[in-house]
Protein backbone atom coordinates (compact mmCIF):
# COMPACT_ATOMS: atom_id res chain seq x y z
CA UNK A 1 0.00 0.00 0.00
CA UNK A 2 1.66 3.31 -1.15
CA UNK A 3 -0.24 5.87 1.14
CA UNK A 4 1.42 9.05 -0.16
CA UNK A 5 0.17 7.80 -3.70
CA UNK A 6 -3.47 7.62 -1.56
CA UNK A 7 -3.04 11.09 -0.68
CA UNK A 8 -2.58 12.91 -4.23
CA UNK A 9 -5.00 11.00 -5.26
CA UNK A 10 -7.44 12.40 -2.50
CA UNK A 11 -6.27 15.60 -3.60
CA UNK A 12 -6.84 14.77 -7.62
CA UNK A 13 -10.70 13.42 -6.43
CA UNK A 14 -11.12 16.42 -4.09
CA UNK A 15 -10.73 18.93 -6.93
CA UNK A 16 -12.40 16.66 -9.28
CA UNK A 17 -15.67 16.65 -7.38
CA UNK A 18 -15.66 19.99 -6.82
CA UNK A 19 -15.85 20.63 -10.57
CA UNK A 20 -18.03 17.59 -11.09
CA UNK A 21 -20.74 19.48 -8.52
CA UNK A 22 -20.56 22.61 -9.63
CA UNK A 23 -21.38 21.41 -13.51
CA UNK A 24 -24.17 18.90 -11.77
CA UNK A 25 -25.63 22.27 -10.88
CA UNK A 26 -25.32 23.96 -14.00
CA UNK A 27 -27.38 21.21 -15.81
CA UNK A 28 -30.26 20.52 -13.29
CA UNK A 29 -30.33 24.56 -13.38
CA UNK A 30 -30.84 24.67 -17.11
CA UNK A 31 -33.71 21.43 -17.10
CA UNK A 32 -35.62 23.72 -14.09
CA UNK A 33 -35.05 26.92 -16.06
CA UNK A 34 -36.36 25.05 -18.84
CA UNK A 35 -39.27 23.39 -17.27
CA UNK A 36 -40.17 26.67 -15.54
CA UNK A 37 -39.76 28.85 -18.48
CA UNK A 38 -37.69 31.12 -16.02
CA UNK A 39 -33.86 31.92 -16.69
CA UNK A 40 -33.34 32.78 -13.24
CA UNK A 41 -33.38 29.29 -11.85
CA UNK A 42 -30.49 28.89 -14.33
CA UNK A 43 -28.82 31.92 -12.60
CA UNK A 44 -29.43 30.54 -8.36
CA UNK A 45 -28.09 27.15 -9.78
CA UNK A 46 -25.30 29.13 -10.81
CA UNK A 47 -25.14 31.36 -7.72
CA UNK A 48 -26.00 28.36 -5.59
CA UNK A 49 -23.09 26.11 -7.28
CA UNK A 50 -20.17 28.68 -6.12
CA UNK A 51 -21.81 29.28 -2.92
CA UNK A 52 -21.88 25.32 -1.96
CA UNK A 53 -17.97 24.84 -3.04
CA UNK A 54 -17.15 27.73 -0.93
CA UNK A 55 -19.22 27.27 1.91
CA UNK A 56 -17.67 23.58 1.97
CA UNK A 57 -14.41 24.15 1.18
CA UNK A 58 -13.83 27.12 4.07
CA UNK A 59 -16.55 26.16 6.26
CA UNK A 60 -17.43 22.21 6.20
CA UNK A 61 -16.03 22.08 9.48
CA UNK A 62 -17.69 24.57 11.31
CA UNK A 63 -20.80 23.48 9.78
CA UNK A 64 -20.30 19.89 10.52
CA UNK A 65 -18.95 20.88 14.21
CA UNK A 66 -22.38 23.28 14.57
CA UNK A 67 -24.77 21.14 13.68
CA UNK A 68 -23.39 17.61 16.01
CA UNK A 69 -23.42 20.08 18.90
CA UNK A 70 -19.68 19.00 19.78
CA UNK A 71 -18.04 20.86 22.58
CA UNK A 72 -14.08 22.53 22.30
CA UNK A 73 -12.24 21.44 25.36
CA UNK A 74 -8.86 22.45 26.59
CA UNK A 75 -5.71 21.15 27.76
CA UNK A 76 -6.57 21.09 31.29
CA UNK A 77 -9.63 19.85 31.28
CA UNK A 78 -8.49 16.31 29.42
CA UNK A 79 -4.51 16.47 29.64
CA UNK A 80 -4.16 12.66 28.88
CA UNK A 81 -6.46 13.37 25.43
CA UNK A 82 -3.91 16.20 24.31
CA UNK A 83 -0.81 14.31 25.49
CA UNK A 84 -2.20 11.40 22.83
CA UNK A 85 -3.16 13.61 19.72
CA UNK A 86 0.47 15.68 20.83
CA UNK A 87 2.51 13.03 20.80
CA UNK A 88 0.71 11.00 17.42
CA UNK A 89 0.86 14.50 15.83
CA UNK A 90 5.00 13.96 16.49
CA UNK A 91 4.79 10.83 15.09
CA UNK A 92 2.92 12.11 11.63
CA UNK A 93 4.33 15.09 11.27
CA UNK A 94 1.65 16.80 11.88
CA UNK A 95 2.88 20.84 12.73
CA UNK A 96 -0.42 22.27 13.52
CA UNK A 97 -2.11 20.33 17.24
CA UNK A 98 -6.38 19.29 15.49
CA UNK A 99 -8.87 21.14 17.91
CA UNK A 100 -10.55 18.68 20.11
CA UNK A 101 -14.31 18.02 20.78
CA UNK A 102 -16.35 16.38 23.02
CA UNK A 103 -19.78 15.23 22.26
CA UNK A 104 -22.01 14.63 24.98
CA UNK A 105 -23.66 11.10 24.56
CA UNK A 106 -23.11 7.43 26.22
CA UNK A 107 -22.07 6.36 22.76
CA UNK A 108 -18.78 5.27 21.56
CA UNK A 109 -17.41 7.24 18.29
CA UNK A 110 -15.51 9.79 17.24
CA UNK A 111 -15.01 11.64 14.13
CA UNK A 112 -12.33 14.05 11.78
CA UNK A 113 -13.43 17.13 10.24
CA UNK A 114 -11.40 20.33 8.43
CA UNK A 115 -10.14 21.03 4.96
CA UNK A 116 -6.26 20.27 5.83
CA UNK A 117 -4.10 19.77 8.39
CA UNK A 118 -4.04 23.99 9.58
CA UNK A 119 -7.71 23.75 10.12
CA UNK A 120 -9.02 20.47 11.46
CA UNK A 121 -10.96 19.31 13.91
CA UNK A 122 -11.01 15.51 15.79
CA UNK A 123 -14.54 15.18 17.94
CA UNK A 124 -14.43 12.07 20.43
CA UNK A 125 -17.74 11.01 22.26
CA UNK A 126 -17.79 11.22 25.98
CA UNK A 127 -18.64 7.46 26.06
CA UNK A 128 -15.45 6.33 24.23
CA UNK A 129 -13.52 8.33 26.54
CA UNK A 130 -15.01 6.64 29.44
CA UNK A 131 -14.96 3.25 28.32
CA UNK A 132 -11.47 2.96 26.06
CA UNK A 133 -8.02 2.59 27.48
CA UNK A 134 -5.07 4.74 27.14
CA UNK A 135 -3.85 1.76 23.84
CA UNK A 136 -7.49 1.76 22.60
CA UNK A 137 -7.83 6.02 22.74
CA UNK A 138 -4.56 5.99 21.13
CA UNK A 139 -5.68 3.39 17.63
CA UNK A 140 -9.16 5.70 17.53
CA UNK A 141 -6.87 8.79 17.39
CA UNK A 142 -4.71 7.47 15.18
CA UNK A 143 -7.51 6.58 12.48
CA UNK A 144 -8.74 10.01 12.52
CA UNK A 145 -5.39 11.99 12.50
CA UNK A 146 -4.93 9.76 9.32
CA UNK A 147 -8.35 10.99 7.70
CA UNK A 148 -6.50 14.29 8.36
CA UNK A 149 -2.79 13.18 6.75
CA UNK A 150 -5.03 11.20 3.66
CA UNK A 151 -6.12 14.64 2.70
CA UNK A 152 -10.00 12.73 2.76
CA UNK A 153 -11.80 14.60 5.14
CA UNK A 154 -12.18 17.52 2.73
CA UNK A 155 -13.86 14.82 0.47
CA UNK A 156 -15.77 13.06 3.35
CA UNK A 157 -17.58 16.08 4.49
CA UNK A 158 -18.05 18.27 1.32
CA UNK A 159 -19.67 14.94 -0.27
CA UNK A 160 -22.57 14.79 2.63
CA UNK A 161 -23.25 18.83 1.88
CA UNK A 162 -23.66 17.73 -1.62
CA UNK A 163 -26.01 15.05 -1.27
CA UNK A 164 -28.19 16.96 1.12
CA UNK A 165 -28.06 19.59 -1.19
CA UNK A 166 -29.27 17.49 -4.20
CA UNK A 167 -31.85 16.36 -2.34
CA UNK A 168 -33.33 19.27 -1.29
CA UNK A 169 -33.27 20.67 -5.03
CA UNK A 170 -34.87 17.33 -6.12
CA UNK A 171 -37.38 17.69 -3.32
CA UNK A 172 -38.13 21.32 -4.64
CA UNK A 173 -38.26 21.02 -8.23
CA UNK A 174 -40.93 17.97 -7.59
CA UNK A 175 -42.90 20.36 -5.04
CA UNK A 176 -42.54 23.05 -7.96
CA UNK A 177 -43.67 20.55 -11.06
CA UNK A 178 -46.97 20.04 -8.90
CA UNK A 179 -47.60 23.66 -8.96
CA UNK A 180 -46.94 24.01 -12.39
CA UNK A 181 -50.13 24.44 -14.92
CA UNK A 182 -50.73 21.04 -16.60
CA UNK A 183 -51.78 23.12 -19.60
CA UNK A 184 -48.96 25.13 -19.56
CA UNK A 185 -46.50 21.82 -19.45
CA UNK A 186 -47.83 20.16 -23.07
CA UNK A 187 -47.37 23.59 -24.47
CA UNK A 188 -44.11 24.50 -23.29
CA UNK A 189 -41.83 21.26 -22.19
CA UNK A 190 -40.41 19.17 -24.98
CA UNK A 191 -41.24 15.44 -24.05
CA UNK A 192 -37.71 13.88 -24.01
CA UNK A 193 -36.32 17.09 -21.66
CA UNK A 194 -39.60 16.46 -19.33
CA UNK A 195 -38.48 12.76 -19.15
CA UNK A 196 -34.87 13.80 -18.16
CA UNK A 197 -36.19 15.91 -15.61
CA UNK A 198 -37.99 13.18 -14.04
CA UNK A 199 -35.55 10.74 -14.54
CA UNK A 200 -32.65 13.01 -13.24
CA UNK A 201 -34.96 14.09 -10.00
CA UNK A 202 -35.24 10.68 -8.91
CA UNK A 203 -32.34 9.27 -10.04
CA UNK A 204 -29.64 11.87 -9.00
CA UNK A 205 -30.13 12.29 -4.94
CA UNK A 206 -29.59 7.89 -5.59
CA UNK A 207 -26.38 8.49 -7.23
CA UNK A 208 -25.33 10.63 -5.42
CA UNK A 209 -25.34 9.27 -1.72
CA UNK A 210 -24.11 5.20 -3.70
CA UNK A 211 -20.63 6.95 -4.83
CA UNK A 212 -21.45 9.43 -1.63
CA UNK A 213 -21.21 5.70 0.45
CA UNK A 214 -18.87 3.80 -1.58
CA UNK A 215 -16.16 6.39 -1.62
CA UNK A 216 -16.59 6.53 2.56
CA UNK A 217 -16.10 2.78 2.86
CA UNK A 218 -12.39 3.28 1.34
CA UNK A 219 -11.66 5.70 3.42
CA UNK A 220 -12.34 3.52 6.25
CA UNK A 221 -9.91 0.98 5.25
CA UNK A 222 -7.31 3.37 4.45
CA UNK A 223 -7.39 5.43 7.72
CA UNK A 224 -7.19 1.82 9.53
CA UNK A 225 -4.17 0.87 8.04
CA UNK A 226 -2.66 4.35 8.84
CA UNK A 227 -3.87 4.81 11.86
CA UNK A 228 -1.91 1.39 12.78
CA UNK A 229 1.51 2.70 10.74
CA UNK A 230 1.45 5.71 13.50
CA UNK A 231 0.95 3.03 16.67
CA UNK A 232 2.62 0.21 15.45
CA UNK A 233 0.20 -1.28 17.55
CA UNK A 234 -2.96 -2.97 15.55
CA UNK A 235 -4.30 -5.06 18.52
CA UNK A 236 -5.15 -1.64 20.23
CA UNK A 237 -7.56 -0.35 16.78
CA UNK A 238 -9.15 -3.95 16.83
CA UNK A 239 -10.22 -3.94 20.41
CA UNK A 240 -11.41 -0.38 19.81
CA UNK A 241 -13.39 -1.47 16.71
CA UNK A 242 -14.58 -4.19 18.95
CA UNK A 243 -16.23 -1.92 21.87
CA UNK A 244 -17.35 0.79 19.60
CA UNK A 245 -19.09 -1.98 17.57
CA UNK A 246 -21.06 -2.42 20.59
CA UNK A 247 -22.60 0.80 21.13
CA UNK A 248 -21.94 3.63 18.43
CA UNK A 249 -25.38 4.79 17.96
CA UNK A 250 -25.81 8.70 17.69
CA UNK A 251 -28.80 10.72 16.94
CA UNK A 252 -27.54 12.48 13.87
CA UNK A 253 -28.03 13.10 10.19
CA UNK A 254 -27.42 10.02 7.81
CA UNK A 255 -26.02 12.47 5.10
CA UNK A 256 -23.16 12.89 7.88
CA UNK A 257 -22.81 9.29 9.49
CA UNK A 258 -20.31 8.70 7.09
CA UNK A 259 -17.63 10.90 9.28
CA UNK A 260 -17.51 8.71 11.80
CA UNK A 261 -15.48 5.73 13.02
CA UNK A 262 -18.29 3.31 12.97
CA UNK A 263 -21.73 4.11 11.54
CA UNK A 264 -23.95 5.77 13.83
CA UNK A 265 -27.55 4.95 12.52
CA UNK A 266 -28.52 1.94 13.66
CA UNK A 267 -29.17 -1.23 11.14
CA UNK A 268 -30.94 -4.31 11.02
CA UNK A 269 -28.67 -6.40 8.77
CA UNK A 270 -25.18 -6.00 7.58
CA UNK A 271 -24.53 -9.42 5.46
CA UNK A 272 -26.54 -8.65 2.27
CA UNK A 273 -24.74 -7.46 -0.71
CA UNK A 274 -27.79 -5.22 -1.40
CA UNK A 275 -27.91 -3.76 2.61
CA UNK A 276 -23.95 -3.59 2.21
CA UNK A 277 -24.02 -1.19 -1.10
CA UNK A 278 -26.20 1.48 1.47
CA UNK A 279 -23.71 1.18 4.41
CA UNK A 280 -21.41 4.18 5.48
CA UNK A 281 -18.60 1.89 6.54
CA UNK A 282 -17.38 -1.55 5.72
CA UNK A 283 -18.60 -4.18 8.42
CA UNK A 284 -16.24 -4.34 11.70
CA UNK A 285 -15.00 -8.27 11.57
CA UNK A 286 -13.72 -6.93 7.42
CA UNK A 287 -11.93 -4.04 8.85
CA UNK A 288 -10.64 -6.05 11.79
CA UNK A 289 -9.53 -9.38 9.20
CA UNK A 290 -7.50 -6.56 7.07
CA UNK A 291 -6.00 -5.22 10.02
CA UNK A 292 -4.96 -8.61 11.87
CA UNK A 293 -3.08 -9.53 8.11
CA UNK A 294 -0.81 -6.55 8.36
Amino acid sequence: MNIYKNIKENIYKTWLLFFTVFILFLIFGWILSYIFQNRLILYIAIFLGILNNFLSYWYSDKIVIYLTGAKKIERKDYPEIYNIVENLCITAGIKTLPKIYILETPALNAFATGRNEKNAAIVLTSGILKVLNKSELEGVIAHELSHIINKDILVGTFSAIVVSIFAILADLALRGLIFFQQDERKKEINPIVFILFIFGVLITPIVAQLIHLAISRQREFLADSSGVLLTRYPEGLVSALLKISKNPYIETSPNFAHLFIENPIPQKSKTPWYIKIWLTHPPIEERIERLMKR
